[in-house]
């Protein structure tokens, strides 16, 4: 094979990676090798999302690929320089060389460099309280900066009201510092750019309902600071003032072309390297994509445009010659500038020409005559002009003439709907929509079709909707699905029947989804309907262990009685004498408290509780767990939150405020949680239910009690729902709220169940829910009187627990609901069913159940002993190194990517045949029951090892070190098997890897592996086949892969430097030449924590 070409790629943003996944796939024939080079520290992210991550600050959250996806690349084919910049480029050496003084000869160079914020003459963004809002380090700077104690209830103003603006809004708004956000525009209306005026002034009124204020028509001349340099106001362009402490400029955006002007590339006057059809900048070899291209005098500040030009060129660099043929090299046409967003809780969208009746309009036969009398010798005496266009028909036609436009206006529901047509109603042109976007998909490939339409104009507008999940069926294969990654349904069709099985395989092949994700509905209702088609079974089983549902299943369990997962199990599942998985024995767990209520650390149910519930507590990333007592409606006494502070510092807890109104204490140790729960206990406080799949919490304002708008008792009622409805398990977890009157001060309509007062009794709103996929609540009832509330909420907390799915939040299972909203009203209002009286009687019996787990297990010794650290010694280990930050002790922080790490027998320098049964702990210790599996942890030395019973099939051992995190908690995972070869394993807490208990591999991740041992019962002693303690220490001990600061800052270092996982030097890990090399580091490229 011919030598490969060099293609350096400048810049590694969403469309720098967007083509390298393109030409990757593409070049088949492995001509080119890429070299790619990001200023950025981290890796690829998805930039449209950067506001979600002000809810979870997990930017692994926001990768468009995972770490593990660089790492398996060929290094012949693709490298990757993250961190590192170009500074400058050579066109006519064909060099460039970045920041780092590295230097790259390339064949082709392709620049990728994006943008940044434009910013008016007057900012300076060296001004502390001066942010742009871009990308995440700005996000960061914003964040560090308001979390400042003197910034607390501070203001916020965001200069800019189009689409960026409001994405900033939105993140201001939900900062906990900002009490009140304005947002500055110089247009009328927010959106100008994507709306008319009645389609901005929808947005605005929602804006406004949100308390934000929109100050429009409006310029801004001078940023104030006051005496200590800081952000203080700004001055308006009429002479006003409007004072904050914090401003974001978010007014537009400015091509990233200074590395082009530098090396002398042709850039246009407004900014962006030119670049042709074939998007090849002035300079040969050199191409230009993204936000920094300038095509005909245009850049883009979409996604779209830039995943288009870099299909267009990985197309060009590897299909115009190849084996099989020329083929013509694809050319830049105008992009598709539609977009659908969300935008303050709006949804938000426009698509093809959708101010086209701006652009021209209609007038009528008669008056074109008279305006354009005909002359008798015009047309024959003109010569024909050959520059003349040709007539154009059809769609073509249409786009250039007159048009008419159909309007739909819902102020009450905050809708508008401005569909174009030609003028005489065969062709849709563009339009915008407010509020309603469902339609977006189908209304985006009729203009794109250019196709005459067989429907009247009036039907798009009030069409019907019939309330089902809209499959795609009446899409064409050439329907776009995915804007951002330009996926049709065609290439989602195929991908089905190439063999992908669910939506994630779809995304992982073709990025689907992957973007805004505004597309993962449809897409999720056309993979089901393709999978049905290729005769792939879609079905709701609960998992492979049970052939039926969760709504079945309870069903099962509720009319045979059944108490027990082993009883379950014989009854129900598919092998009678299965243990079960970490999906279905959670289920199990969740149904059977439902019905029964017995206490989950009894021996027939401890085993099928997720780490959480089998604790009673919620499990931290470092082993530890957070400890929230219950507090109803957040009220509390002072006597109780003193006594709050007092266990928080006898045992060295974080301590932090929950969204939910209670006090979380963090850092709490396995051992101590018992202790910490008798001091909570007998100072009046309970189990909150934090870990579990159950009431959360009913949050409230203070209506009556104190708010001088109050016309409800928000707390009474919320105290009297969460009362009532504590420790009741469900499908998932789920939340309520009470807002005392229409301001809506709790937040009730984001809440699983909500009440908001009125002046004629209680607004009943269900199937809210915030988290990663927002929705808001839906009326149920209006205006229902007090004494009814409880009826109604008890009617609709059972029928959730009765029929949703397994882990199936309240807002997923009302979408799902045939019938939807209504169907719900007419079972629980109108008792469609017949099954109300049955929904009271159920609640009222498990409400009657209702126990402090806490307290059980306070007044239980033999409970207790499940709390050791180890069974073997009552000494403790600390499981990461503890760092202060903010006047508080946290964990260290893990490394950002995880480096594979299979550790094996062969590891251990010992050969086997030399090592000895020795004891470790008695049967007693482990207290091995029929009932389920039990499982617990021993220490060796340095070494921590889990041990687990499994009734009917033995003991077995493993390391206690799961290597994905370096955690050591596989003793707290659950045990299941294989239903296809019945093989036992155990599967983190932290991240579900499944670990085999006899081979040692991982079933679901094969960059990972762990080290069984033998163990035995002889009478009450078990006994373990081990190597000395040393040997053992020098593989898995505790010191060796503890979690420390330093070692991950190094770690992150390396990776964001190069990607790649190189194994540091002795020098700088090892402090003893002695033990250089008893770790994995030595001679390898593992790195040695």
């Amino acid at each position: 094979m011919s030598e490969r070409k060099t293609i350096v790629v400048v810049g590694l943003g969403m469309v720098g990676i967007a083509f390298i996944e393109k030409l990757l796939d593409l070049d088949t024939a492995q001509q080119y090798r890429i070299v790619t080079c990001g200023e950025e520290s981290h890796l690829t992210y998805n930039r449209v999302a950067l506001t979600e991550y002000f809810q979870h600050r997990n930017i692994e959250k926001l990768y468009l690929n995972p770490a593990e996806w660089y790492a398996k690349q060929d290094p012949k084919r693709v490298s990757f320089h993250v961190g590192e910049a170009v500074a400058s480029l050579d066109p006519a050496a064909h060099i460039v060389r970045t920041d780092r003084g590295r230097t790259i000869e390339y064949d082709h160079c392709v620049l990728a460099t994006g943008s940044e914020a434009s910013l008016p003459s007057y900012a300076d963004v060296s001004i502390p309280g001066t942010f742009v809002y871009r990308n995440l380090s700005d996000i960061n700077k914003l964040l560090a900066y308001a979390e400042k104690e003197e910034l607390k209830d501070c203001s916020a103003v965001v200069l800019g009201g189009g689409l960026l603006g409001l994405e900033a809004a939105k993140a201001v708004y939900d900062l906990p510092s900002v009490k009140n956000v304005t947002i500055v525009h110089r247009q009328a209306y927010p959106l100008s750019r994507q709306l008319d005026a009645q389609g901005g002034e929808i947005v605005l009124r929602r804006i406004e309902a949100m308390g934000v204020t929109f100050l429009g028509s409006t310029t801004v001349t001078r940023v104030l600071t006051n005496d200590h340099g800081m952000v203080s106001g700004l001055e308006l362009g009429d002479g006003t003032t409007v004072s904050c402490s914090i401003v974001v400029f978010s007014i537009g955006i400015s091509p990233r072309d200074d590395l082009a002007r530098a090396a002398g590339l042709s850039c246009a006057p407004r900014g962006g390297i030119v670049v042709d059809d074939h998007l090849q900048t002035s300079a040969q070899g050199v191409f230009a994509i993204g936000e920094c291209a300038s095509w005909k005098n245009n850049t883009y500040g979409l996604i779209a445009p830039g995943i288009e030009m870099a299909d267009i060129l990985a197309f060009n660099f590897t299909q115009a010659q190849t084996e099989v043929g020329s083929f013509k090299p694809r050319q830049m046409n105008n992009p598709d500038l539609s977009t659908k967003l969300k935008l303050m809780g709006v949804d938000v969208a426009s698509f093809g020409d959708f101010f086209a009746e701006q652009r021209t309009r209609v007038t009528s036969p008669k008056a074109i005559q008279e305006s354009n009398p005909p002359s008798a010798t015009s047309e024959s005496v003109k010569p024909h002009d050959a520059a003349t266009p040709k007539k154009r028909y059809g769609a073509f036609a249409a786009a250039d003439g007159p048009v008419e436009a159909l309007t739909y206006r819902d102020p009450f529901a905050g809708v508008y709907k401005k569909y174009i047509f030609s003028v005489d109603g065969k062709y849709l042109l563009g339009g915008m929509m407010v509020g309603d976007t469902s339609d977006y998909v189908k209304l985006v490939a009729l203009v794109k079709k250019k196709k005459a339409l067989d429907a009247v104009p009036s039907q798009f507008i009030l069409g019907s909707r019939t309330g089902q999940d809209d499959s795609g069926a009446d899409l064409d294969d050439d329907a776009q699905i995915c804007s951002c990654h330009n996926v049709s349904k065609g290439r989602i069709v195929q991908c089905v029947k190439d063999g992908a099985q669910s939506v994630a395989d779809v995304k992982t092949k073709t990025k689907a989804g992957s973007g805004c994700g505004g597309c993962v509905p449809l897409l999720t209702n056309i993979v089901k309907t393709e999978l049905k088609k290729a005769g792939v079974v879609v079905n709701n089983n609960l998992c492979p262990h049970f052939a039926m549902s969760r709504a079945d299943l309870f069903n099962v369990v509720k009319i045979k009685k059944l108490k027990t997962m082993a009883t379950i199990m014989e009854a129900a599942g598919t092998n009678p004498r299965a243990l079960g998985c970490e999906i279905c024995k959670p289920a199990v767990g969740s149904i059977l408290s439902s019905l029964w209520n017995e206490h989950i650390m009894d021996p027939a149910h401890h085993a099928n509780q997720d780490t959480n519930d089998r604790y009673l507590a919620n499990i931290q990333r470092n082993g530890t767990f957070s400890v929230i007592p219950r507090v109803p409606a957040g009220e509390i006494t002072p006597d109780k939150l003193v006594v709050l502070g007092q266990v928080a510092k006898k045992y060295g807890l974080y301590t932090k405020i929950t969204g939910g109104q209670r006090v979380d204490l963090f850092g709490a140790e396995k051992a101590d949680l018992p202790s910490i729960w008798k001091e909570l206990v007998d100072a009046g406080f309970e189990s909150g239910h934090a870990y579990g799949k159950a009431l959360r919490t009913v949050k409230s304002c203070v209506g009556t009690s104190w708010c001088r708008y109050g016309v409800g008792d928000s707390v009474g009622m919320a105290v009297q729902l969460e009362e009532r409805y504590k420790g009741i398990r469900s499908p998932h977890k789920f939340k309520g709220g009470v807002s005392g009157c229409v301001r809506e001060c709790a937040e009730a309509q984001g809440k699983d169940f909500g009440l908001i007062a009125s002046d004629k009794g209680w607004n009943i709103y269900v199937c809210g829910n915030g988290g990663a996929n927002p929705r808001h609540a839906t009326l149920l009832a209006g205006d229902v009187p007090p004494s009814r509330v409880i009826t109604i909420l008890d009617r609709f907390v059972m029928y959730y627990i009765r029929t949703a799915d397994k882990l199936m939040r309240t807002a997923r299972w009302l979408e799902s609901m045939e019938g939807g909203i209504e169907k719900l009203r007419r079972v629980l209002l109108d008792d469609e069913l017949g099954i109300c009286a049955d929904l009271e009687r159920d609640m009222n019996e498990l409400v009657g159940t209702y126990f402090d787990e806490w307290k059980a297990v306070v007044n239980d010794q033999e409970r207790q002993r499940k709390f050791r650290q180890f069974i073997n010694t009552e000494q403790r280990v600390p499981q990461m190194e503890k760092i202060m930050e903010r006047g508080q002790v946290r964990p260290a922080d893990w490394i950002k990517d995880s480096t594979p790490l299979i550790l094996r027998e062969t590891d251990i320098t010992t050969p086997k045949s030399e090592w000895a049964w020795r004891k470790v702990a008695t049967v007693h210790d482990l207290t091995p029951t029929d009932s389920g599996t039990t499982s617990a942890a021993v220490r060796y030395g340095d070494s921590q090892i889990a041990i687990f019973h499994v009734p009917g099939r033995g003991y077995f051992a493993t390391q206690q070190m799961c290597p994905h995190k370096r955690a050591f908690v596989l003793d707290h995972g659950i045990v299941g098997d294989d239903p296809k070869t019945g093989s036992v394993y155990v599967s983190c807490p932290m991240h579900k890897r499944n670990y085999d208990l006899t081979s040692g591999v991982c079933h679901n991740d094969d960059s990972y592996g762990i080290i069984p041992f033998q163990v035995k019962a002889e009478g009450d002693d078990l006994l373990l086949l081990l190597p000395d303690e040393s040997d053992l220490d020098a593989v898995i001990g505790t010191s060796k892969w503890m979690v420390r600061q330093a070692k991950a800052q190094l770690h992150d270092k390396v990776v964001d430097a190069t990607v790649k996982i190189v194994g540091p030097s002795d020098a700088v890990l090892s402090t003893d030449g002695a033990d250089a090399c008893n770790g994995t580091s030595c001679g390898g490229t593992q790195l040695d924590w």
